[in-house]
């Protein structure tokens, strides 16, 4: 048993409404994005960006992730990279449209918590996070492990 397992087990507890689950197929990779998008917003010091354009508040934080889910599970931790790379390059290429990365990211960081309060209010459960912080992260390995259990790949 891998140590994301009781987590996953505890947060499934929390959405079991098909509305519900479908608003998190949509809204936490959205989140997930957009967050990383405010935290790129951010200004960094000049060591950051003197060492690589995509060295940022953003990038350290999907490195200490990765960490994170390493510590939770190798499987679903090498099966969330694809995702993670593929946010870097969206958050890397809106980061150079004419609207501010930063406005773009909000309105859809706050696009995401509605649908996800939406689900949950559908669900009549409140989301997992107020019970532990650690829930916030366990989100993108929760809809992972889906894609796991549906193709019998082990976690």
């Amino acid at each position: 048993m891998s140590t994301a397992d009781p987590w996953l087990k505890e947060y499934g507890k929390d959405h079991d409404h098909a509305a519900n689950k479908a608003l998190h197929w949509v809204c936490v990779p959205l989140i997930v994005t957009s967050l990383i998008g405010l935290l790129w917003s951010l200004p960094v010091p000049e060591a950051f960006s003197e060492s690589s354009p995509v060295l940022n508040w953003g990038t350290l934080f999907i490195m200490a992730s990765v960490v994170y889910y390493f510590i939770m599970s190798l499987s679903l931790a090498f099966g969330i990279l694809p995702f993670l790379v593929l946010v870097v390059v969206i958050v890397s290429w809106a980061d150079g449209l004419a609207t501010p990365l930063w406005l773009t990211s909000a309105i859809a960081f706050a696009l995401g918590w509605l649908g996800q309060f939406i689900g949950h209010r559908i669900e009549g459960k409140p989301p997992s996070f107020f019970k532990d912080l650690q829930y916030l992260m366990i989100g993108p390995l929760w809809l992972l492990a889906a894609v796991y259990r549906r193709l019998h790949i082990p976690y």
